[in-house]
């Protein structure tokens, strides 16, 4: 086995024995002794892809960055209409609003440590990875001609990463009483990266 396989492999299988730990404990209480149970992985062997555990909490947060962008760029090289590839970043929102899901459970135990150095630093790099890949599936969708040359892929990019963040913050808070649901997100979006040239 090649060794970029083999290193691959090993990322996958520390990546989903967070997720399971995540989904069944929380991120408080798993610690990296569960991790290297779970993994079979050594300690020695872990640290060996990251510096801490919540830097392999992070990659839970890039993982589904990861999943939605190939997800896109494989409708959208199909090039057949606005509707497909945008229903791959769509398709699930729902989740940002379930406060059991991996993603946001890590999202909200690395935010409640944002004044350690290190960890701001992953919240960082995730929130600009974020907004990197979002202004780039907004290039593709104006390459294409899907969406208008209008829409300003910064402001766009950040804004829908804002209106993400805020309906995870409420997930996670359980507030009973919503006006605004993943699916108007998802209405939003679409409203705004098919407006119609002005002429």
């Amino acid at each position: 086995m090649k060794r970029e396989q083999k290193r691959e492999q090993t990322k996958r299988l520390l990546l989903d024995a967070v997720k399971e730990l995540i989904c069944e404990k929380g991120c408080t209480n798993t610690t990296l002794n569960d991790i290297m149970e779970r993994s079979g992985l050594s300690k020695g062997a872990i640290f060996h892809y990251v510096k801490s555990k919540d830097e392999l909490f992070s990659w839970v947060l890039e993982d589904r960055l990861d999943e939605i962008n190939e997800r896109f760029f494989n409708k959208a090289s199909q090039k057949k209409s606005f509707e497909e590839p945008m229903h791959e970043i769509t398709a699930r929102l729902s989740d940002l609003e379930n406060p059991q899901d991996p993603g946001n459970q890590v999202l909200m135990y690395l935010l409640g440590k944002s004044d350690q150095l290190d960890v701001k630093k992953i919240l960082q790099q995730y929130y600009e990875q974020a907004i990197h890949m979002s202004k780039l599936w907004l290039a593709a969708g104006q390459e294409a001609g899907v969406i208008p040359q209008s829409v300003d892929a910064d402001k766009t990019a950040e804004l829908f990463m804002l209106i993400s963040f805020g309906l995870r913050m409420r997930g996670a808070i359980d507030s009973k009483k919503h006006f605004f649901h993943y699916k108007d997100f998802a209405e939003l979006m679409s409203g705004m990266l098919q407006q119609k040239e002005e002429r």
